[in-house]
């Protein structure tokens, strides 16, 4: 009798190994895909660093081309420069109304003190030059400089300096320089921006200089 009870247990014994090597399958298989996960977000981190860091450096060049632009002396045009610099530059001889305006000619942006107010950037009651255009911004669109070189926004690096084109980014670094008139002591703003190689990253940098006497 204990012979032919271990002949009828085997089968359902056997049996019961299926579902837990099923089991076991679907356990590596949901930590199979939980590690590939892991691993693509990682990398899709570690891109948008490297694409944020293009950025900051492309707007970092900006930022020092518009000082350059600023303090140059010369006004010839420089070799490799898109536009001349003798109708406006060197722009620290030239802080005079008319080159200077609030629609942002050629990068020269004048602004009255009144638009510095902190109520300003919360009420939005005057846009600033260098917010995005959904906000009123001025940048304008000048990838593509016009042969006369009349445009108004950004300047786009090496306009006037010729600095060469930085490659690798989606669009090349610009800047805005304005002319805060405070009269007895003018005080410019450099505002710079530049993009990764994905258009949708941009880094915006400014500095304060005082304007030279």
């Amino acid at each position: 009798m204990n012979s032919r009870r271990t002949q009828t247990q085997r089968p359902l014994m056997r049996g019961i190994a299926l579902p837990v090597v099923l089991m076991f399958l679907l356990v590596i298989t949901i930590a199979a895909v939980f590690g590939i996960r892991r691993s693509t977000l990682g990398e899709g981190i570690t891109r948008n660093q490297l694409d944020y860091e293009i950025a900051r450096q492309a707007a970092e060049a900006a930022l020092r081309d518009a000082e350059r632009d600023l303090f140059s002396s010369y006004s010839a045009k420089p070799a490799n420069a898109a536009c001349d610099r003798s109708a406006d530059r060197p722009l620290k001889d030239k802080l005079v109304p008319g080159l200077w305006e609030s629609t942002c000619p050629k990068g020269q942006c004048r602004v009255s003190p009144d638009f510095l107010a902190a109520s300003n950037y919360t009420t939005m009651a005057n846009a600033q030059a260098w917010w995005p255009a959904a906000k009123g911004g001025l940048w304008g669109d000048n990838a593509v400089l016009p042969a006369n070189c009349t445009f108004s926004g950004g300047v786009p690096i090496g306009t006037f300096t010729g600095t060469p084109n930085i490659g690798g980014v989606a669009r090349q670094p610009e800047y805005l320089i304005e002319w805060i008139d405070r009269q007895a002591d003018a005080v410019m703003r450099i505002t710079a921006r530049g993009f990764g190689t994905d258009l949708n990253t941009e880094v915006v940098l400014q500095s304060y200089v005082r304007a030279p006497n």
